[in-house]
């Protein structure tokens, strides 16, 4: 029986690959709304983080977001995602 492959994504926080169901998807929309994309289907370009608040901070000091974005992401945005972090 053949094994299913695993596919790893990068925490754009601590910098290590995880299978990509452990990591957060953040999505910048077509539409240019950037969101939290907790199905990992939606389209635009993504962006993975783990789901811990260490590795949020992380993002949020080298603006790892916005290099992988290739765009400015707006407080607003970094404090919903915290709050989704932190709430589950």
């Amino acid at each position: 029986m053949k094994q299913k492959k695993i596919t790893m994504r990068m925490c754009v926080g601590c910098k290590e690959l995880k299978p990509k169901k452990e990591l957060l998807r953040v999505v910048a929309l077509p539409t240019g709304i950037i969101e939290l994309d907790r199905t990992g289907k939606k389209s635009g370009r993504g962006v993975y983080v783990c789901d811990n608040i260490e590795c949020f901070e992380k993002a949020y000091e080298s603006h790892g977001l916005e290099r992988s974005l290739k765009r400015p992401v707006s407080k607003e945005v970094y404090d919903s995602l915290k709050e989704q972090i932190e709430n589950g």
